[in-house]
């Protein structure tokens, strides 16, 4: 790179090229096919090779070629190949016509310029006759007279290069005409000094000299020994309307270029441009080509890089990604889960549902507080189940609304806290009945703990065995927000997101429902080991149902679950997994144990009466009798197993 021009390949001509070699030349200059000027240094013969080699390559109109004065405004390169030489801009020094030459040179003949021996075979070429028996030019049949005349029997026009010539020879005397001043001062002649001189010392006396020339124009050398520059610019054209050499520019010390002279090729209809790569593209870096400055490959910044400077892209902050031009990073979208997506309309429909259904029964409930049927359903039981229930129907809303401290706070509360509710009242009922039938193969002696009081103290201790492990969890961990950017951060940067969420993780999750499926786990053994009592007793079989359906919704529920975590949807498909499955496990408890209930009691209020009390005595009596005739298959005609199970119903409120 110099001067604001940059060389993208820099080739020599061979001094004796072999078949082939200009072809070659041109190939390599196609290996960098951008770069279209080509600026030829090179004699006239190389020149012409050159733009035949072109022309056979069929790269007409491709190259724009830049030459030197050996090419200037002559005919002989473009002879033959005017197209592809058509718009080449060259280069002469700026001449002008020495009037006195002229006037010289036509005043010669044969008879004032012995003196020069080509002058003869000079005038034979000119006139196109011959001088003598001895004349250079063989077969001519016209004969010299000798009184031809320069510029009036011949064309004539002065060799453009006399001015710089008679300049040089005048340089050449003002230098010697100084030194002899200074070194044979008032000697005439060449004195001794001179005669010994060093050339170095007349290279100074050279440089120094400042006169006008011939031209009328100053003669002067720069520091290098440099004529000031002074050219004229041609452009070769091949049109219609102009045909050969124009000028169309001068170099004094500065560039006047008359652009609206300049032609190109049709194809070209502004002005050519010749660079080696183009430009890259807005969020492109440019991996230079070793040894050449201005080449280049332009290459992309991918994925979450952006273009940091001319020649290197970075990484995005973690939480940021490269904008649409690649030329800088913006914040990541923030997203959660909105109220009207689907993941978030199908929870909450079911959710609201339960949440009504749970309602009702429990406003029928209250409402038919002192029946026989809710009396014998263990109201406080119910009562506390029915709480759970409604805490599983209550948590979507929860796991769907906009992370905050105190959303975050609720979720880690809520989450595990009516499953527990639920589990822990059923656990209590259906160990309640394990023990009064264990109790009763034994002795008619009552177990203990088994009043409403008690119940409620054990199903108590068992929730607040949650609430001490969330409190723990608050003190170890207090709850807060973050944003995940490893969720949804795809290949594509475009489709990155970032996803809001509480601070609780799959293992916390686990852990905060664990112990209330520990507690489903423990009720399903109790509700397998309580199978055969009498299917009127206490619920025994209706509860064994609900926690054998429980059980197959949660063994579905934690595949699908941890099968997402790899999901770009994990965040929408683990919520929704989640609340559906605790909404389902609510509506088996409502639907198998109360639902039941409330039918009798708003259709068939003439079924929820009270029957005569028995003491524990009979009624465990009574259950032992229906056991063994279950087990010697004695069924006469299904009487016995009637009264005993009328006789139970109406005294399941005695045991509770």
């Amino acid at each position: 790179m110099a001067g604001g021009v940059c060389i993208a390949q820099s080739l020599k001509i061979p001094r004796e090229p072999k078949p082939g070699e200009f072809d070659k030349i041109i190939m390599r200059l196609l290996e960098t096919s951008n770069a279209r000027a080509v600026i030829m240094f090179a004699n006239e013969d190389d020149i012409r090779r050159v733009l035949d080699a072109a022309k056979r390559n069929n790269q007409t109109g491709h190259f724009l070629w830049v030459a030197s004065d050996s090419w200037g405004s002559k005919i002989s390169p473009v002879i033959g190949q005017e197209k592809v030489a058509e718009g080449a801009i060259t280069i002469m020094p700026k001449r002008a016509s020495v009037d006195a030459f002229d006037r010289y040179f036509r005043s010669r003949s044969l008879s004032n310029n012995r003196r020069n021996v080509w002058f003869a075979e000079f005038w034979e070429e000119n006139f196109g006759c011959k001088l003598g028996m001895h004349g250079k030019r063989p077969g001519s049949p016209k004969k010299c007279t000798g009184l031809e005349k320069v510029g009036r029997d011949s064309g004539y026009e002065q060799e453009g290069k006399v001015q710089f010539v008679m300049d040089a020879v005048y340089a050449m005397a003002h230098a010697l005409h100084r030194m002899h001043r200074e070194l044979c001062y008032g000697y005439p002649g060449l004195c001794p000094k001179m005669a010994t001189i060093d050339g170095k010392e007349l290279l100074s006396h050279i440089r120094a000299v400042n006169f006008n020339g011939s031209a009328g124009t100053p003669v002067l050398f720069n520091e290098n020994g440099d004529a000031p520059g002074r050219y004229d610019i041609f452009q070769y054209q091949n049109n219609r309307s102009n045909r050969g050499y124009r000028v169309i520019g001068t170099w004094t010390n500065k560039l006047d270029l008359k652009v609206g002279l300049m032609q190109w090729w049709a194809s070209d209809r502004f002005f050519p441009v010749s660079v080696c790569s183009v430009p890259c593209q807005m969020g492109e870096r440019k991996k230079i080509v070793k040894g050449v400055p201005c080449c280049w490959h332009c290459e992309r910044c991918e994925g979450y890089q952006f273009q940091a400077s001319e020649f290197s892209c970075k990484l995005c902050p973690y939480n940021q990604r490269p904008d649409d031009t690649r030329t800088g990073c913006q914040d990541i979208p923030i997203i959660k889960l909105e109220w009207h997506s689907p993941w978030a309309v199908v929870p909450v429909f079911i959710s609201m549902l339960g949440i009504i259904a749970t309602t009702f029964v429990i406003v029928t409930f209250v409402r038919y507080n002192d029946t026989p049927i809710v009396r014998a359903s263990g109201r406080e039981m119910s009562y506390v189940l029915l709480t759970g229930i409604f805490l599983c129907y209550a948590i979507t809303f929860l796991m769907i609304a906009a992370p905050d401290v105190g959303v975050c706070s609720f979720r880690r509360i809520f989450l595990g806290l009516g499953m527990c509710f639920s589990y822990a009242a059923l656990l209590t009922k259906t160990n309640r009945i394990h023990r009064i039938f264990e109790q009763g193969k034994k002795s008619v002696t009552a177990p203990r703990f088994i009043s409403p009081a008690s119940q409620l103290v054990i199903t108590f201790s068992l929730i607040s065995v949650q609430l001490l492990g969330v409190f723990v969890w608050f003190v170890i961990d207090p709850p807060h927000t973050f944003v995940d950017y490893d969720e949804q951060r795809t290949q594509d940067p475009a489709a990155a997101r970032g996803v809001l969420k509480c601070d609780i993780s799959d293992l916390s999750l686990i852990c905060s429902l664990g112990y209330s499926i520990l507690l489903m786990v423990t009720c399903t053994v109790y509700a397998i080991k309580t199978r055969g009592v009498p299917e009127t007793f206490n619920e025994a079989k209706p509860i064994g149902f609900t926690m054998y359906t429980t059980c197959i919704i949660w063994l579905a529920f934690i595949p699908i679950f941890f099968g997402t975590a790899q999901s770009a949807e994990r965040m929408y498909i683990q919520t929704t997994t989640l609340t559906i499955s605790l909404s389902l496990s609510a509506s088996v408890s409502l639907g198998m144990l109360y639902m039941p209930k409330v039918y009798v009691i708003i259709f068939h209020p003439e079924q929820n009466v009270p029957k005569r009390k028995r003491s524990f005595k009979a009624i465990v009596t009574a259950a032992t009798m229906s056991g063994k005739l279950q087990k010697g298959g004695d069924r006469p005609n299904g009487e016995v197993k009637t009264e005993l199970c009328e006789s139970m119903e109406t005294n399941s409120d005695f045991i509770n």
